[in-house]
């Protein structure tokens, strides 16, 4: 995972509301545990035409495979988003097709889970925020993860919730795992200290 601090970013936007997991990424394409590759796949039946050809109307295909490289990053949805299964295959998607965070006014519990674990930054604003947003695509936002906030192009400032050890693990780009193996040298100081106390403590009692 690639740390986070902050970065700035166009809009794609996505009205309907209670975009579900298998919206995100439809379970048929579920056949792999690559995260690599999944990019392709995201949104797929909103993304293709019956006979598979990209649907024109659909925002995502308006910025190429990779919505970063043409400066959009940033998902703007309506609320409940994420809803449906836990597939962590649905940030997996996302991020693949370069997204690096989304917007709602309301994200499913265990999708935002799985995105904060995956380096996607799940962002929750107030509807009346996150209407206007809705309403003018390709905005270009700032996103700060350090000061928890989203700046809009006329500098109004909105914070977002994102708790301690979430907020540490995108400024330092690492999983719980990773965060769990950083803490390895300090781990194994208080054991050695424990342990040292523990040994001294029965060698005093006999």
């Amino acid at each position: 995972m690639a740390p986070i601090t902050h970065f700035t970013s166009r809009t794609v936007v996505l009205r309907e509301r209670n975009i579900d997991t298998d919206q995100i990424i439809p379970a048929r394409f579920l056949t792999t545990t690559q995260r690599s590759g999944l990019g392709r796949h995201a949104f797929h039946d909103w993304r293709r035409t019956a006979d598979g050809a990209p649907n024109p109307a659909f925002p995502f295909n308006q910025h190429g495979n990779d919505p970063a490289n043409d400066g959009a990053a940033i998902l703007v949805a309506g609320r409940n988003f994420g809803c449906g299964s836990s597939r962590e295959h649905a940030p997996w998607a996302l991020l693949d097709l370069g997204v690096r965070a989304v917007i709602s006014a309301e994200i499913a519990d265990i999708f935002r889970s799985n995105a904060l674990k995956n380096g996607l930054l799940p962002i929750v604003l107030d509807e009346a925020v996150v209407d206007e947003l809705l309403d003018s695509p390709g905005l270009s936002l700032h996103v700060d993860v350090a000061a928890r906030e989203v700046m809009l192009p006329d500098f109004r400032r909105f914070r977002f919730p994102l708790d301690a050890f979430a907020q540490t693990c995108l400024l330092e780009g690492v999983d719980q795992l990773g965060y769990l193996l950083k803490q390895r040298p300090a781990i194994q100081r208080y054991e050695e200290s424990h342990h040292g106390q523990s040994h001294g403590e029965r060698h005093h009692a006999r």
